[in-house]
């Protein structure tokens, strides 16, 4: 052998070796059935493991029935292909199934297309796998040849397999060949019977864990019975109780029976269905975590359990002291536990082994006895049973005209027929039936009741429930729930008796003889343990053919769910149930749809205004449909910038009380939202702030930058961190707001209180780090030395700006698109996004998985389609719009989907709804990157914008994405197209970069959006005059407000119009006069009817122009447009028909020279009459006065300085033109323009009020006497009303005497309760 032989046989050794090693790791693993678990089960079965409920021949026997196999006729067949066919597979031993395939009949058109699958651990009491909680079905063959294989989502354990056809190929018969895949499943199993019990003791020692961890498997009939508990020292206990089917985890403090649990947690439901459920309780520190089957619930657990050590479980049957003696509790536990696990050990096991920690006490079997129970579902309208109604046994209680019925039943329906049969009388018929959740029975004969009875109460509520109905000797019986002693009687004068048969849940389709007749509707629900005459019914025969009838039945098994546990209800939203469905109520909770998803609030105060909402409190979801609630905050909207103020529980100027004994006081400050709320508000906001300031004398701050703070504060998330600086200045500054700007009082430190002088003074400002916000407590130190006065104010949290409403990215091609991770919307998913475009169609956004996807698309230019498939097959919901979507105006999108359904809305078109599929697929399953504004393939793409996207509250930053991504550009400008209709009476929409702005300089409103009445109240001495500018001041003076300018001195028409409110005639509204004589008069005559005089010559006499409008000076408010067009004349009084005039004079109105609204004191080129009633004056309220294009109560009120007016007397700003203001005279705004209020002497503190207890106790007083003077003020007003009420009236403002000692003035808080409209009362 050469060399190179040799070296080629050495390395084919050392490869084999390796491999060799390689495979025994796996060979070992695969026999062991931990790593694999998909060894072939069924293929090595003898026949007599095979059942079914019929076959064609024996060559079609369900023996034959394995996969690949051509044995007999090659599969299985029953002889009749319908629903009520099954095929079974004993496996011998309970063991872990991991998958089923299924085939054809070799060699035929014989195979299923759709089965449901089944399994049991006895051959009775089957329970049907369901994938993903809901879909029953599983999809079969389309072929007989081909081998499709499922994979179980979860493994099962049983020892019995049954599959039940659904449907199958229409151009054959049920065919079926299969095989399971699993592996052996081990277990320990133990039984318990109510007084026997497993104890297990720790090993004495310290052990002081954090960490426990129990897991078991336990079976019930039982809806009731203590699981386990665990023991430690002083008492302290946990437990797991069953509770009406549910697991309760339960805490004590102390061994007694007395003493009642505090409840941690509740999970699960049905858990009495004599099938395994899982359960897991893992303790870390001071959480514990329940498991039950599939769902988990975190519980926090008192700190005392964070080194808790379990000295004792006990398991079965609990004992408790009651009167110094050791008894077993009455809630001991019927069943069976397997793998019963403690922190590693397996206590059943150890309790085989007579293990010393392990105490078994009472009967406790190694094996799991079960009752033999055959329950029988009803699934749907068409479901009956048929029973004969007497039996060779109970033939002689029939004849004597008695009969005795018992069953139990279980449902989630309010209403249906239990059962009914006819009496021996012609046409009488007996009914026993649910409604309202109430049992009754109704006698009928000849179409009338002759009796009716009524038993229980909330029967529907997934519970069984033990019905008996006996008739013997003339007495008639109805029991429910004979325990609970529910019963009733009744004594008729007829035999209630069986004629023939008993029906029920329903009756059969086609009866042809009318022996059943259901006026109800039909049940849907378990029934078990049906007893008649004494003799219980065998339902196997009744499966088997050999006994009564059915149709729609599942027998040996109750299919009940309970799509209530756990809830699909989100946001706190209430869960009911019926048979096949559930529902969610929302009410109040702030969330909307079917599963209470959505939130029916906007997300911040900016959305809200751009909904034409005005200032005042408002809930707002910072996160939507996220977990966060909503939070009433107050949105102020009377600045060009939205604020949102949430308030604190103390916004006030406060005087300092130091507390004896104390160093420093400790201040702290609860918010009306909550911490998660406060956060996210924060932080979607562009700007915070927060006022902090300090008044002090003799009272130091901060002291020096370099030395410890006598005071500090804390903010930000949470309990807040310690801030050492002051409102006005900087993070970590340790200075004031006249440290950074250089002016406080004295230079050698940075805060003026810090100078520690004898006079008042004071360091505030604003805080804006929002990382700091909002502020938490404060701590003041310097408070206590002789002569320290101080107060302190923290305001409202402040915030403006919404940096999710305005994030827009514009797609300019048809391929380019953003992208972003997956989305996960498992199970509900909400997508909302503003868009606006001038192309026909595009995607918006999509998703894809292997074989689930999302996608929202404009289909047409007047659709909008919302697409998905969670493997149900495709579905869509459209919605319609009858105008064109391409306008280039935003349009707002919301899609959403969950488990019942799916809605798509658009903009205030009704919402589009598709109703899921009730036992379909529901969780969304994708994978691949999110696309917006485009799809993966690059076709059918956006061109456009896409605004505020929104996935289950999230934003997306689309300007950040599109800042880097090529053919995206971050932002969208162009809003004044789709918000400029909210810019209202001649207001202007001009353009921003977020957003858009209301120009109200031409309008003759003010606010946001040009809609706040300017109004004035007028007293007999007030004059407003607007004097027009000539022709070449407009041209010198182009920077000018609008309002300020008129520049066309002669016209040929006006356009004026007003409201108003008084109680005065005659009165002057308005007087326009020229340098010719020539005139325009608005007026009120004596007869309070209106009227417009025109001298446009002044050789003339003035034209008088009168309208038919009656009582127009009887205090309520009124509107006059009056519009000119050369020598025809216009006038409309509040929604009047317009009156039209005719002027004899040639039209032109020239060289006007002023405009007057109340008193005109140059009344020399007046007639005499007028000159009297413009002397007059006007007394009431003035608003929204227009004349062509010129405002001038809003430039006297607003622009004073810098508009051609002028004014005397007094002129005081309110709501009084108002529609909704009742009595605007009693409701003035504090700002008078000749007493500009708010200075402040030298060294006197700004101060709103003292909160302290007495004034607390003085403000009570304050507010009895107020009511008692307004009484008083009300009666006298009643009595002595006059038409000159107000004439008179004069402003008095409300002095109060200042404390010596602590000079405070009295002002008003702008910021603690923010109004469009301060007002003052005067009484």
């Amino acid at each position: 052998m050469d060399v190179r032989t040799r070296r080629s046989s050495g390395i084919i050794s050392q490869v084999f070796l390796l491999v060799l090693l390689l495979l025994l790791p796996s060979c070992s693993s695969g026999t062991s059935g931990q790593d694999a678990c998909d060894s072939p089960l069924v293929s090595n079965l003898m026949p007599s493991s095979f059942r079914s409920s019929s076959e064609l021949s024996s060559s079609h026997a369900p023996g034959f029935a394995k996969l690949n196999r051509r044995d007999g006729a090659g599969g299985w067949s029953p002889l009749v292909s319908d629903r009520y066919q099954w095929l079974e597979v004993d496996l011998g031993e309970r063991t872990k199934i991991t998958a089923v395939a299924t085939q054809g009949r070799y060699g035929s058109s014989d195979w299923l297309s759709s089965y449901l699958l089944m399994f049991s651990d006895t051959g009775h009491n089957w329970k049907q796998y369901r994938q993903e909680e809901s879909i029953g079905f599983f999809p079969g063959n389309s072929n007989a040849d081909s081998v499709v294989q499922y994979k179980l989502q979860q493994p099962a354990v049983a020892r019995f397999l049954r599959l039940l056809p659904l449907d199958w190929n229409p151009s054959g018969r049920i065919g079926l060949r299969l095989e399971t895949y699993g592996c052996p499943y081990m277990s320990d199993v133990a039984s318990f019977h109510g007084g026997s019990s497993l104890v297990y003791r720790s090993s004495p020692g310290p052990r002081r864990t954090s960490k426990d961890v129990c897991t078991l498997k336990f079976k019930t009939l039982k809806n009731s019975g203590t699981l386990l508990q665990a023991e430690g020292r002083e008492g302290l206990s946990l437990g797991l109780e069953l509770e009406r089917g549910k697991l309760l985890l339960l805490l004590r403090e102390d061994r007694t029976s007395s003493s009642e649990p505090r409840r941690l947690a509740s999970l699960g439901s049905l858990l009495d269905d004599q099938h395994w459920h899982n359960v897991a309780l893992e303790r870390r520190g001071s959480h514990l975590n329940l498991t039950v089957d599939k769902h988990t619930e975190r519980v926090q657990i008192p700190a005392e359990f964070s080194h808790w050590d379990i000295e004792q479980l006990t398991v079965g049957a609990i004992r408790r002291l009651e009167h110094q003696k050791s008894v077993v509790s009455k809630r001991s536990f019927h069943g069976c536990l397997e793998n019963l696990l403690l922190n590693g050990h397996n206590l059943i096991e150890l309790a085989k082994h007579n293990n010393h920690q392990v105490a078994v006490v009472g009967n406790v079997t190694f094996s799991c006895a079960e009752p033999l129970s055959v329950a029988v579902t009803f699934t749907g309208p068409l479901s009956f049973l048929q029973l004969p109604g007497t039996t060779a046994s109970s033939s002689s209680s029939t004849s004597s005209g008695g009969v005795s019925i018992s069953f139990q039943f279980r449902t989630w329906d309010k209403a249906g027929l239990l059962l009914t049969f006819d009496l021996p009388q012609q046409g009488g018929v007996v009914w026993l039936y649910l409604s309202q959740a109430r049992l009754r029975l109704q006698v009928h004969k000849a179409g009338r009741a002759l009796l009716e009875l009524s038993a229980g109460a909330v029967l529907n509520d997934g519970q069984w429930h033990s019905v008996e109905l006996n008739s013997r000797r003339g007495r008639l019986t109805v029991t429910v729930d004979k325990e609970e002693g529910g019963s009733v009687h009744a004594s008729p004068s007829f035999p209630v008796a069986v004629k023939n048969h008993l029906f029920f849940g329903g009756c059969p389709a086609k009866d042809h003889h009318q022996e059943c007749r259901n006026p109800f509707p039909a049940f849907q629900g378990c029934m078990r343990l049906l007893s008649v005459d004494n003799q219980n019914m065998d339902l196997i025969k009744v499966q088997q053919k050999r006994l009564g009838n059915y149709s729609n039945l599942q027998i040996d098994m109750c299919g009940i769910i309970d799509r209530c546990s756990p809830s699909r209800c989100e946001h706190g939203g209430r869960c009911s149930q019926s048979w096949t469905v559930f529902h969610c109520n929302c009410s109040d909770g702030g969330y909307s749809g079917a599963t209470c998803h959505s939130s029916v609030y906007e997300q911040s105060c900016e959305a809200y205004k751009h909904n034409g909402n005005s200032s005042g409190h408002f809930y707002i979801d910072v996160d939507g449909s996220g977990p966060i609630r909503p939070q009433l905050v107050y949105c102020n909207m009377t600045e060009e910038k939205t604020w949102m103020v949430i308030q604190h529980n103390n916004t006030e100027l406060t005087k300092v009380r130091p507390s004896p004994g104390v160093p420093h006081l400790l201040l702290h400050f609860g918010y009306s939202s909550k911490e998660e709320q406060l956060h996210t508000a924060i932080s979607q906001s562009e700007h915070c702030e927060q006022e902090l300031s300090y008044h002090c004398r003799k009272s130091r701050l901060l002291n020096t930058p370099d030395g410890s703070p006598f005071s500090w504060w804390l903010g930000g998330p949470g309990p807040g961190r310690v801030q050492t600086y002051w409102g006005g200045a900087q993070p970590g500054s340790q200075q004031c707001a006249c440290g950074l700007q250089g002016d406080c009082v004295d230079p050698e430190h940075y805060c003026n209180c810090d100078a520690d002088r004898t006079e008042w003074t004071e360091d505030s400002g604003l805080l804006t780090h929002k990382e700091s916000l909002p502020v938490r407590a404060l701590v003041l130190g310097d408070v206590k030395r002789p002569g320290s006065e101080a107060a302190y104010r923290v305001g409202p949290l402040r915030c403006h700006g919404d940096k999710n409403f305005w994030n827009a990215a514009f797609f300019d091609k048809e391929t380019s698109y953003l992208h972003f991770p997956t989305f996960h919307g498992e199970l509900s998913a909400d997508i909302s996004f503003l868009f606006k475009t001038t192309a026909p169609s595009g995607v918006f956004l999509e998703n894809l998985g292997i074989r689930d996807f999302i996608r929202i698309e404009l289909s047409s230019s007047t659709q909008v389609v919302f697409s998905f498939d969670v493997g149900n097959g495709p579905l869509e919901v459209r919605v319609e719009s009858s105008v064109p979507l391409n306008d280039n105006r935003w349009h707002r999108v919301r899609a959403e989907r969950n488990v019942k359904e799916a809605t798509l809305r658009l903009d205030d078109l009704p919402v589009a709804t598709q109703e899921a599929p009730a036992d379909g697929y529901f969780h969304l399953q994708l994978n691949s990157q999110l696309f917006i504004g485009g799809t993966a393939s690059r076709q059918k793409g956006f061109r456009g914008c896409i605004r505020s996207l929104q996935l289950n509250g999230i934003t997306l930053d689309l300007e950040e994405r599109a800042s880097i991504t090529p053919g995206v550009r971050p932002g969208c400008p162009g809003h004044c197209s789709s918000y400029g209709s909210l810019c209202q009476n001649r207001g202007r929409c001009t353009e921003r970069e977020n957003g858009f702005h209301c120009d109200c300089s031409m309008s003759a409103y003010s606010g946001v959006f040009c809609q706040t009445e300017v109004s004035a109240v007028f007293k007999s001495g007030t004059s407003v005059g607007y004097t027009f500018k000539e022709p070449y001041e407009v041209s010198r003076n182009s920077s000018a407000l609008p309002s300020s300018i008129y520049s066309d001195v002669t016209l040929r028409g006006e356009n004026v119009s007003l409201s108003f409110r008084t109680n005065q005639s005659p009165a002057l509204l308005l007087y326009v006069g020229s340098y010719y004589r020539e005139y325009l008069a608005l007026l009120i005559n004596k007869h309070d009817k209106l009227e417009v005089r025109y001298k446009l010559d002044s050789s003339r006499e003035a034209e008088v122009l009168r309208s038919r409008a009656r009582s127009l000076a009887n205090g309520q408010l009124h509107t006059v447009s009056i519009r000119r067009h050369s020598a025809s004349v216009s006038v409309q009084i509040d929604q009047n028909a317009t009156e039209h005039f005719n002027l004899t004079s040639d039209g032109e109105f020239n060289a006007i020279k002023a405009l007057v609204l109340g008193r005109v004191h140059d009344s020399d080129d007046m007639d005499p009459d007028l000159a009297r009633l413009a002397s007059l004056g006007f007394t009431g309220c003035m608003s929204v006065v227009h004349f062509n294009t010129i405002s001038p109560l809003k430039a006297a009120l607003f622009h004073p300085d810098s508009s051609p007016v002028f004014i005397t007397g007094p002129l005081v700003q309110s709501s009084c033109g108002s529609a909704a203001s009742a009595n605007p005279y009693a409701a003035e705004n504090t700002r008078h323009l000749s007493d500009q209020s708010g200075s402040v002497g030298s060294g006197q503190p700004l101060v709103n009020a003292i909160r302290t207890d007495s004034a607390l106790i003085g403000g009570v007083i304050a507010v009895v006497i107020f009511v008692m003077v307004t009484g008083l003020a009300i009666t006298a007003r009643f009595f002595y009303q006059r038409k000159d009420t107000y004439r008179n009236q004069e402003v008095k403002g409300v002095k109060q005497d200042d404390s010596p000692d602590f000079p405070f003035n009295n002002q008003a808080d702008s910021q603690n309760l923010p109004t469009e409209n301060p007002k003052e009362y005067f009484i």
